[in-house]
């Protein structure tokens, strides 16, 4: 019994083992030839930092991160203060209360779908596909993250402080300023981040959404993979592993409340 045991966990070890070996070494391959001084794909030749003095030379591609920076950002702010006056009226009642449920349909259907109804959307209401339909698409996407995170939290609260602040003569407005908002605040911080790196880092919503003349970063890699793969992909790949590994971490910092940076 002790062998067959000691086996599986072996096993279990090695399996574990392959898995994100073949996750990460495709990631860990395209980040070291983004330093090869040869165009991809090719034998490394030798070091060399030209493609990123590319990548950072590029007008285009600085044009395509401000477009996508615009479009998370607000995306950020319309979700999150979208999603946290929504679980707040819907925890005083209501009908509206039955429509928390609606916002996990982000979470369980594919994101195509969701892309292709929203498209549906806008084409029956005559709405033009450009930056506002993808922030709209964005913001809607967000919310699936933004309510089921802040009415998970708003249930956790102590309802005694909010009573005390009530009998002392507080309106329903300064309670949700002075004491429920506070409390929310790291669970924003975290919703808002969390939204941040999905928008960032979207490609199917931007592809149905943004049209032929807006262009976020996403679809400015799959141009540039549609003329063939540069060394310039690599390194910009590169950067935007790091940078959205860094929000990563100051998302998982801030949901188990400790400070890396």
């Amino acid at each position: 019994m002790g062998k067959h045991s000691l086996l599986a966990q072996r096993w279990n070890i090695i399996w574990i083992v392959l898995v994100y070996a073949f996750l990460f070494i495709p990631i860990v391959v395209f980040c070291a030839f983004s330093f090869n001084n040869a165009p991809f794909p090719s034998a490394w030749v030798g070091l060399t930092t030209r493609w990123y003095q590319e990548l950072f030379s590029s007008s285009e591609i600085w044009h395509a991160l401000y477009n996508s920076l615009i479009v998370s950002s607000i995306a950020v702010i319309f979700s999150t203060v979208m999603g946290v006056f929504f679980v707040y009226l819907a925890m005083q009642g209501g009908r509206i209360r039955f429509m928390l449920s609606h916002f996990y349909a982000n979470l369980v259907f594919p994101e195509i779908v969701l892309a292709v109804g929203l498209l549906s959307l806008f084409s029956a209401l005559g709405i033009s596909l450009g930056m506002w339909a993808l922030i709209i698409a964005h913001t809607v996407l967000g919310l699936g993250y933004v309510v089921p995170l802040v009415y998970d939290r708003y249930q956790e609260l102590d309802y005694r402080l909010t009573e005390a602040a009530l009998d002392l003569g507080a309106t329903p407005l300064q309670v949700f300023t002075t004491v429920t908002l506070p409390l929310l605040r790291p669970t924003l911080f975290s919703a808002a981040i969390l939204v941040f790196i999905v928008s960032f880092d979207d490609f199917i919503f931007a592809y149905f959404c943004a049209g032929s003349t807006f262009q976020t970063l996403p679809l400015y890699i799959l141009s540039m993979l549609r003329t063939g793969v540069s060394p310039i992909v690599n390194a910009l790949s590169t950067v935007l592993l790091v940078f959205s590994s860094l929000l990563i971490v100051g998302y998982s910092s801030l949901k188990t409340k400790f400070r890396v940076f």
